[in-house]
C-alpha cells in the first residue's frame, strides 16, 4: 500500500503561483510514476502531468506546458506541482496519484482545492 497526502492548495489571483506537495509513504519502492490530476466542478477528472519516480522524467498535457512543473524529492518521498501563470480555468481539486510499473494509477491522495480568481 502507498499513502498519499496532498497539501498547498488555496486561493490565488489570476497570474499568480501555487506549489502543491504530495507526500508518499508506505511501499514507496513500488512506485513507478507519480501523476497529478485535477477535477473541476461538473467536469471529469483530467490528467495534468506525471513524473517517473526513479529517473525524474516528466510529461505534461498541452494546456499546462510552460506553466506547470513537476519535480520530486526522493529523500522526502515528496512530489511537487509548481503552478505559475494560473488562470481561472485552472480552478479544480488537484489530486496526486501513484502507479506501479504494471498497474494503472491505483493510489490516490485526498485532493486539494485550487481556486484562481479573475
Amino acid at each position: 500500500q502507498v499513502q498519499l497526502v496532498e497539501s498547498g492548495g488555496g486561493l490565488v489571483q489570476a497570474g499568480g503561483s501555487l506549489r502543491l506537495s504530495c507526500a508518499a509513504s508506505g511501499r514507496t519502492f513500488s512506485i513507478f510514476n507519480m501523476g497529478w490530476f485535477r477535477q473541476a466542478p461538473g467536469k471529469e477528472r483530467e490528467f495534468v502531468g506525471r513524473i517517473n519516480w526513479s529517473s525524474g522524467s516528466t510529461a505534461y498535457v498541452d494546456f499546462v506546458k510552460g506553466r506547470f512543473t513537476i519535480s520530486r524529492d526522493n529523500v522526502k518521498n515528496t512530489v511537487y506541482l509548481q503552478m505559475n501563470s494560473l488562470k481561472p480555468e485552472d480552478t479544480a481539486v488537484y489530486y496526486c496519484a501513484a502507479r506501479s510499473i504494471d498497474t494503472e494509477y491505483n493510489y490516490w491522495g485526498q485532493g486539494t482545492q485550487v481556486t484562481v480568481s479573475s
